[in-house]
C-alpha cells in the first residue's frame, strides 16, 4: 500500500467549540455543519476535549422533555481524547479506528489542532486504494 498521511485527508474546516459554549449553541453548530463532533479548544487554542453527537443526546433529550436547554460544552464533552498526528500514516489511523469506537479523531500538528479525521474518510481512501 502506498503511504498516505493523515494530513492529506483530514477535514480542516471542522467546527470548533469552547468549554463555555452553551450546549444549545453547540448542538446547532454540529447539526448545521452535519458534523459528528467538534474539537473543544481552550483560550490559547489547546485541545481541552471533544464534543460528539452522542455527548449531546442527554442534554437534547432533557431540553425536549423540560422545554429548556441548560449547561455548557465543558459539562458534556469527553476530556480523555484520543488523537492522531498529522504526519501519521492513514493505515495507522485505520488500525486505531478498529480499536476505538470513535467516528473521528482530532488531528494534532504539534500542540495545535489541525482538523478532524473522520472514520468515513479513512474508509473511502481504503476503498479507492483497494
Amino acid at each position: 500500500m502506498t503511504a498516505h498521511k493523515v494530513g492529506s485527508i483530514l477535514r480542516r474546516d471542522a467546527p470548533t467549540l469552547t468549554p463555555l459554549t452553551p450546549i444549545r449553541t453547540a448542538v446547532s453548530v454540529l447539526v448545521e455543519a452535519q458534523a459528528d463532533g467538534a474539537a473543544v479548544l481552550g483560550e490559547g487554542g489547546d485541545l481541552q476535549g471533544i464534543l460528539t453527537q452522542k455527548d449531546c443526546f442527554r442534554p437534547a433529550l432533557h431540553a425536549a422533555y423540560y422545554q429548556k436547554w441548560t449547561g455548557v460544552v465543558g459539562h458534556q464533552m469527553t476530556r480523555d481524547v484520543v488523537t492522531v498526528d498529522i504526519h501519521d500514516e492513514v493505515i495507522e489511523a485505520a488500525d486505531m479506528f478498529l480499536n476505538h469506537p470513535h467516528r473521528l479523531f482530532p488531528v494534532m500538528d504539534g500542540p495545535r489542532v489541525a482538523g478532524l479525521l473522520y472514520r468515513l474518510d479513512v474508509l473511502a481512501l481504503l476503498a479507492r486504494l483497494g
